[in-house]
C-alpha cells in the first residue's frame, strides 16, 4: 500500500479523527479506516462510489445555486426553476431527491441570498479536490485541503466564506475554522468571516470569526491531526492485519447509518460478533 508523501488534513479528515463535542459516543475510528486506508479495496471503493440521497440533494442544491448565478435572468423568469432543473437532469433521480431539490430551487429563486453580492468564487459542488495549500513551518509541514462553496466580499469589504447545507444536520464550527485558516493563505491581509446557510430551510448561522493567535493554535492542532493520520496510515501499510487496532470500531445503533455496515465485521447489525476494545495502558 502506498501512503501520501506528506501529511494532509481537511475538515472531513478532522471530523473523522475527532468527533464534534457531544457526539463522542457515536464516533467510530474504523469508519476513517475504511474511507482513508481501505478506499482502493473493491468492496470499499464500490460503497464510496454510491452517493446517498442526502448527499445527492446537497450536491444538486449547490449546483442549482451555481446555475442560477451563471444564468442570472433565470432568477426572475417564471420558468427559471424548470430551466435549472433541466440542467441538473432532475428527472433522472428518485422522486424524493427530485421533489426536495425542486423545493430548494423554488425557495432560492424567491430569496436569492447571493444576488448583488461581489462573488469571488462559487463552485458547483462536484468539482473534486481543490488545490492543496502547503503549510510549512519550522516544526511541521502539511497540506491543507479546503473546498469552499462560496466566497464573496461584504459591503464593508470583509471576505465572507459561505458554506451551503441541506437537511437537518447541525452546523459544525470546525468546518468554518478550517476555511478561515485557508483564507489566511489564499487571501492574505483580508479580514475574513465564515458562515453556514441551509438552502432547504433558509437558516443562517452566526458569523464565525477567529483572531490571529487562535488561527496559529488551530494550525498547530491541524498539524497534529495530519501527523496522527499519517502515522496511522503508515502503521496500516506496515501491518494491514492490525486494521481494527489502528482504527478501532465503536459498534452501536449508529451502525445503521454507516455506509460500511454491510462489510464491517464489528457492525452492531451483526450481533453474533463480539468485540473488546484494546486496553491502552499508560507508560
Amino acid at each position: 500500500m502506498s501512503i501520501p508523501a506528506r501529511p494532509f488534513v481537511s475538515y472531513h479528515l478532522w471530523s473523522l479523527v475527532a468527533p464534534k463535542k457531544g457526539q463522542e459516543q457515536w464516533h467510530c475510528q474504523m469508519r476513517r479506516g475504511f474511507i482513508k486506508a481501505k478506499q482502493r479495496e473493491p468492496e470499499v471503493k464500490a460503497l464510496l462510489a454510491k452517493a446517498t440521497p442526502p448527499q445527492r440533494i446537497g450536491i444538486l442544491a449547490q449546483k442549482g445555486v451555481y446555475e442560477f448565478h451563471r444564468h442570472l435572468h433565470w432568477l426572475t423568469q417564471s420558468d427559471g426553476v424548470e430551466k435549472v432543473a433541466q440542467l441538473l437532469k432532475l428527472s433522472n433521480f428518485t422522486f424524493q431527491v427530485k421533489q426536495r431539490v425542486l423545493k430548494i430551487l423554488q425557495k432560492y429563486q424567491k430569496s436569492p441570498l447571493l444576488l448583488n453580492k461581489c462573488i469571488l468564487q462559487l463552485t458547483p459542488g462536484d468539482e473534486g479536490f481543490p488545490k492543496p495549500i502547503v503549510i510549512d513551518k519550522g516544526n511541521y509541514r502539511f497540506r491543507l485541503y479546503a473546498a469552499m462553496d462560496c466566497v464573496f466580499i461584504d459591503s464593508d469589504n470583509t471576505l465572507h466564506i459561505l458554506d451551503f447545507k441541506t437537511g437537518k444536520s447541525a452546523f459544525d464550527k470546525r468546518q468554518a475554522l478550517v476555511y478561515l485558516l485557508a483564507a489566511r493563505y489564499l487571501y492574505p491581509g483580508k479580514n475574513a468571516v465564515a458562515s453556514f446557510y441551509n438552502l432547504e430551510v433558509g437558516q443562517k448561522s452566526e458569523l464565525i470569526t477567529i483572531n490571529s493567535h487562535e488561527l496559529t493554535s488551530l494550525e498547530f492542532e491541524l498539524a497534529n491531526v495530519a501527523n496522527k493520520h499519517q502515522l496511522d496510515l503508515q502503521k496500516y501499510a506496515d501491518q494491514d492485519s492490525n486494521f481494527s487496532q489502528i482504527f478501532p470500531p465503536n459498534p452501536g445503533n449508529h451502525c445503521r447509518f454507516c455506509p460500511f455496515n454491510s462489510i464491517c465485521e464489528f457492525s452492531a447489525l451483526k450481533p453474533t460478533k463480539s468485540y473488546s476494545a484494546p486496553i491502552i495502558r499508560n507508560s
